[in-house]
């Protein structure tokens, strides 16, 4: 600057000087003198590409009329520097110093201005603005999310944590900050250092983490940036919350099956003259409030009806609870159905227990296998169906009750009732519309459709799409006699799509499992013969029947009772009742 004033003292506006010319153009920053008359006197390389001027045209000319927006001339006039002044130049954003050039007696001779691009500098800023307001924005997100996110560095030190992960892990950020993975580590192994070690992803790595030993799951990924390991995050979910979750999923399952009908008149086959009946005088009963009997052989289809009545009736937008008696023991058998109160008896829930009768007030309770029930019981189900009331175990309050009672059994209860096992009391209260379902080999007739049914779900099921069956196969089902009823025929022909290959699409004799020797006509043979035998009431000759067939069965499973009682559809105590009142010893009939 001292050359240059001197030049400009002596009014020498030529640079002379080759050394001072190179200087100035090697500069990065424009550099632009003027005159005090402010004609340019010096224009460097960097002033003609950031103003897009050449130096020969700037020369002599007044730096008014040649650089938009210049204000050497004010700093001229005034004799005040203009510094870190903004200039817009076009797209071009220039940062200008400008300052007076004084002589020796402190006399104005001229003005330079000083500037640089600030284009790119302003671009960086915006940059470093929106990696600044997205670096809050990310910080937010994960501050804010409910899943639990830790986040380690390449050194395997811990450098986030959100507030979900302080909840959950029991930790605080300050005492996981800085700190190795296996800080929060109860039991197992720490996912961030073996992602970080493989460069793999892991899922579902079960862990206990925090001073109080939460059970966790965890996911986790390496930070993989350019091709480098930068680190790694873990999300972790608390297992204790999925199991409560899973547990109030079963719930809700077991409540909607047991609180809906599934099926209707309509799925039920009915062609004969037997089977319309049926249907026929359960439509009737479905109309009123009436009890209903089911009696029928096992596996003719005692469920199904209830499921139909309930659906026809006028309760059929309310609970239809299904109870199996055979099924539930004895010891737990009252409180299920009556419920119990808080403290009734060792292992008792604190806040006591509705029972299946309150279950199914309003609705339908549909009681299956009813022969089944203890007389101790009997006695309290007598005071249901009379006074319409329960009290629960251990309880003195009574509660009254709005409820449908369909009852079903494959026994004879007027049998039940001569050998005292069955109030005949509570019989008659229960068969107040007593409703039989004849067997299959009394309604052969129904076997096609009942055929074609059971396909159409079977199919569903195995994801088949079996069409039909072929005659001799259907004349070899017709001559069966069908011991287990329609359950029987589904599991034939279940079994037979198994033996089928998928691109069969009609069920051959060879495909049929092999069916027992046991046809229809011998069945109606052996039921004429029986009946002609003298000195022997129906009660023995059906007892008789029934100990053949349980010893026949047991024999034919090799005296396994596990599989004899799934076969006879009949709850294993059933089961042991029966091979203790016949005298059935292992597998000898």
């Amino acid at each position: 600057m001292a050359k240059v004033r001197k030049l400009i003292t002596r009014n020498e506006w030529s640079i002379s000087s080759r050394e001072m010319q190179d200087i100035l153009n090697s500069t990065h920053d424009a550099v632009v003198a003027v005159n005090k008359k402010g004609i340019i006197v010096l224009f460097n390389t960097a002033a003609e590409r950031l103003l897009g001027i050449a130096a020969w045209e700037a020369y002599g000319e007044n730096a008014r009329d040649i650089i938009p927006g210049s204000r050497l001339h004010c700093v001229l006039e005034t004799g005040l520097p203009e510094l870190n002044q903004r200039q817009e130049t076009g797209d071009t954003c220039i940062l200008t110093n400008r300052v007076p050039v004084r002589d020796e007696d402190n006399r104005i001779v001229g003005a330079v201005a000083v500037f640089r691009d600030m284009t790119e500098v302003r671009h960086l800023a915006e940059e470093m603005t929106c990696i600044k307001e997205m670096k809050k924005l990310l910080e937010a997100i994960i501050n804010t999310s409910q899943d639990v996110i830790s986040v380690v560095d390449d050194q395997g030190k811990i450098i986030l944590v959100n507030p979900a992960y302080t909840r959950l892990i029991g930790m605080r950020k300050e005492e996981v900050m800085g700190k190795p993975p296996t800080v929060d580590i109860r039991q197992g192994e720490s996912v961030h250092l073996r992602v970080m070690q493989s460069m793999e992803a892991v899922r579902g790595v079960p862990l206990k983490v925090g001073p109080d030993n939460r059970e966790v799951i965890i996911n986790a990924a390496p930070l993989i940036v350019d091709g480098r390991l930068r680190g790694s995050v873990a999300m972790a979910h608390d297992i204790s919350e999925l199991k409560f979750l899973s547990e109030e999923l079963a719930g809700v399952e077991a409540l909607m099956d047991r609180g809906q009908a599934r099926y209707t008149f309509e799925d039920i086959v009915a062609r004969g003259p037997a089977m319309q009946a049926a249907v026929e005088n359960a439509g009737r009963a479905a109309l009123t409030p009436v009890t209903v009997l089911l009696t029928g052989e096992s596996g003719t289809g005692k469920e199904l009806f209830a499921h139909a009545i309930h659906s026809a009736s006028q309760r059929k937008y309310r609970r239809f609870v299904r109870v199996n008696c055979a099924a539930i023991p004895e010891t737990l058998l009252e409180s299920e159905l009556f419920g119990y109160e808080a403290g009734a008896f060792s292992g008792a829930l604190k806040s006591g227990k509705k029972g299946l009768f309150e279950e199914a007030d309003g609705g339908t309770l549909f009681l299956d296998e009813i022969g089944e029930i203890p007389p101790s019981i009997q006695v309290k189900l007598l005071r249901v169906l009379q006074e319409r009331e329960i009290m629960r175990v251990g309880g003195v309050r009574a509660f009254d009750l709005d409820l449908r009672i369909i009852a079903a059994t494959n026994k004879s209860l007027e049998d039940e009732v001569k050998k005292g096992n069955f109030r005949k009391d509570l019989y008659y209260r229960i068969n107040v519309f007593p409703i039989t379902i004849p067997p299959l080999r009394q309604r052969i007739g129904d076997l096609p459709e009942l055929a074609r049914h059971l396909l159409t779900k079977l199919n569903r099921e195995y994801g088949r799409s079996v069409q039909g069956i072929e005659d001799d196969a259907a004349a070899l089902l017709a001559e069966h006699g069908w011991p287990g009823n329609v359950r029987e025929l589904e599991n034939v022909l279940g079994r037979a799509l198994i033996n089928m290959h998928f691109n069969e699409y009609t069920i051959m004799v060879t495909h049929l499992p092999p069916l027992s020797a046991v046809t229809r006509s011998s069945t109606e043979h052996k039921a004429v013969e029986s009946a002609v035998v003298p000195c022997r009431t129906l009660s023995e000759t059906l007892e008789e029947a029934e100990r053949r067939a349980i010893a026949g069965v047991l024999t034919g499973y090799g005296g396994n009772r596990a599989e004899t009682a799934r076969h006879l559809n009949i709850s294993l105590r059933t089961l042991y009742y029966k091979l203790e009142k016949y005298g059935i010893r292992g597998s000898t009939v």
